[in-house]
């Protein structure tokens, strides 16, 4: 266990159909592997010690009673390992007999979790032999009385995080499963006992529904499915076991296969998740009050290398297709909150800054598709390239190509003259390569762009992105001032992917202008170039954007410490960045991120895009006076 994260594994065990004493035997086999794989919790299917497909030989006395002695074997037969485990039985408690699993850990029995939902129908008759599971109450097993029922949490006293409960099969399959209301109750992680035979197209739906179970329950769902060895006169399964976390499917075993798969949750991400979304139910202080019973055990802590996909670039889907969706997706909402906003006010002009630069040509770009569907022509849109001490040949050529290849009002305004009249004005020295000499040069530009707005009766459109924003990166009364930020919740990272999605396969002169604009370094250009190169690269003053939106991810969507996210940033840039270096970067992230407050609370409207979103009256309320120190600590820690 570390940071939150700790092993899990699912596995369906070889099973011999009637023999539980076998059955026991090989699955204390596969709890000392799952142990020495790393796991904490391991799951099997339902009914797992003496098969599922038994029929009327569930009635048969000495069935019932071998598993009872083989569970009791189990147990002792598996004290040595420090793992928490479910296996299924059929069980009787008072007159009555019931379809269970038992919750097993170092040698101990911990309970007990009928199963409520029986299904009748099809191929299953389930009802001729079991009864449905009460809530709560106790059983008496070899003497000694257990905690039964479907209400239980089981917890960890060193990991309270870690908080498991139990449904059965078809308990998944109802309109209200029980996890939903296990998690509402405080279970972090459902297991899953089942026996659901294979038919064509039921893994789709079997994967869809634990899938959106766990992202329903906010929780970490396992499915342990019944396989080979399960009687075939009328049924075949074919242990499809999943574990998904919170709508993401982590891994899942093939059809037909004998594997078991281990993948490592994160349990701090799930409640940071509950503790963000208001509508998750608060449950009961105490889980008594709501019926449920909370049964401790204890787990030592495990050293584990953590072995999870955590993604470099959070804000950007690995896969192709869904990449290509998502950047349809954005750019449509982009576009509609420009096009709304200009309807609504009338306007029929827009006027941007265009610096051949990464953010104003995806904002031109935008603005362009928002006129489209207003039905305007380009015309009015007038771009403005306004060159000055540091701008290169690159990025002014390439404003200018873009302007004219989508038919837009160009204007070239040179800001230098002007720029240089301030100097005087209010005594600047203009060698002086100061926050001064920056800072005016970016004043003027977005005094321009106001003025022509009032020239032509349109607004001016914001370029800043997400990534800026987060660290401050602009100049306030600046470029941190607009009329509508259509880039405000899309991060630097994304941005790239959004000009690429706009590239055709044609090689066309406008293909080949974007790959230009997506290979030019992001920069300022406010410092005198160095003939014709870019002298001043963002990157190398503030850090890389990889690395700032890596932890404005897991920062503002999670909640997470620094000490974390600089753990799992380990993991997602291993080879690229080492630990100094991240800390480093993080250490500057936190300073201006806190430090930039003020900006963020005065800024712009703009369109709300992903699940990380910096306005002030959307997603962040910040005191612009917070201190950075406690989180700067837990970095130094």
């Amino acid at each position: 266990m570390d940071y939150g994260f700790i092993r899990v594994s699912v596995a369906t065990p070889k099973l011999i159909l009637a023999n539980p004493s076998a059955n026991a035997a090989e699955i204390a086999v596969q709890v000392a592997k799952a142990y020495e794989l790393g796991a904490s919790v391991v799951l099997f299917p339902e009914l797992s010690l003496t098969g599922y497909t038994c029929g009327d030989l569930f009635e048969q006395q000495i069935l019932r009673a071998s598993a009872e002695e083989a569970l009791y074997s189990l147990a002792q037969n598996t004290s040595d390992y420090p793992v928490l485990f479910a296996v299924g039985l059929p069980l009787m408690a008072g007159s009555k007999l019931y379809n269970c699993a038992a919750i097993l850990c170092r040698g101990e029995i911990l309970g007990f979790v009928p199963k409520r939902n029986l299904p009748n129908f099809g191929e299953f008759y389930e009802r001729r032999h079991f009864s449905s599971g009460p809530s709560g109450g106790t059983v008496l097993f070899r003497g000694r009385s257990y905690p039964f029922g479907t209400n239980q949490i089981f917890m960890c006293k060193s990991l309270p995080s870690l908080r498991i409960a139990v449904e059965i099969c078809e308990d998944l399959f109802v309109p209200s499963p029980p996890s939903s209301s296990h998690a509402v109750n405080g279970a972090t992680v459902i297991l899953n006992l089942s026996a659901s035979d294979e038919l064509v197209t039921k893994a789709d739906y079997r994967r869809s529904l634990i899938r959106v179970q766990s992202a329903r329950a906010i929780c970490a769902y396992l499915y342990a499915n019944a396989g080979f060895g399960e009687s075939t006169t009328d049924m075949v399964f074919s242990g499809h076991n999943i574990i998904a976390e919170n709508g993401v499917i982590l891994g899942e075993t093939p059809l037909f296969s004998e594997e078991m798969i281990c993948r490592d949750i994160d349990l701090d991400m799930l409640i940071q998740d509950r503790i963000r979304q208001s509508t998750f139910p608060a449950g009961a202080a105490d889980p008594a009050d709501t019926g449920y019973r909370t049964v401790e055990f204890d787990l030592p802590y495990r050293l584990i290398r953590v072995d999870r996909n955590i993604p470099r670039f959070p804000f950007v889907p690995a896969d192709d297709s869904e990449l290509s969706n998502r950047c349809e997706t954005i750019l449509s909402i982009q576009a509609s909150g420009l096009a709304k906003r200009m309807a609504h006010t009338g306007i029929k002009h827009a006027v941007i800054g265009l610096s051949g630069g990464l953010d104003s040509t995806l904002a031109f770009l935008v603005t362009h598709r928002a006129f489209g569907m207003l039905g305007l022509p380009s015309e009015g849109i007038h771009a403005i390239t306004m060159p000055g001490f540091g701008t290169t040949d690159r990025t002014l050529n390439n404003a200018i190509r873009l302007a004219e290849a989508y038919g837009a009002d160009l204007r070239q305004i040179d800001i230098r003259a002007a720029v240089t009249q301030h100097f005087s004005d209010i005594g600047q020295d203009p060698d002086a390569r100061d926050i001064t000499y920056e800072n005016t040069q970016a004043r003027e530009r977005t005094q321009i762009l106001m003025d022509i707005a009032n020239q032509c009766g349109g607004f001016v459109i914001g370029t800043g992105d997400l990534s800026e924003i987060a660290i401050g990166w602009s100049t306030y009364n600046g470029d941190h001032m607009s009329m509508y930020a259509v880039n405000s919740s899309v991060p630097k990272t994304l941005i790239r992917s959004l000009i690429g999605h706009m590239v055709s396969a044609e090689n066309s002169d406008v293909d080949r202008l974007l790959l230009d604009i997506l290979n030019t370094p992001p920069s300022p250009e406010l410092l005198p170039h160095d003939n014709n190169r870019i002298t001043q690269i963002t990157e190398d003053i503030v850090g890389p954007y990889e690395l700032h939106d890596f932890f404005l991810y897991y920062s503002v969507r999670y909640g997470f410490s620094p000490k974390k996210i600089v753990f799992m940033a380990q993991i997602a840039f291993n080879g690229i960045y080492d630990k100094d270096i991240i800390v480093r970067w993080m250490k500057v992230f936190l300073k201006r991120f806190f430090s930039q407050q003020f900006k963020r609370s005065c800024i712009p409207d703009g369109p709300k895009v992903g699940s990380v979103c910096l306005s002030p009256r959307a997603d962040w309320r910040m005191p612009s006076d917070a201190t950075v120190a406690e989180w700067l600590a837990d970095l130094e820690d």
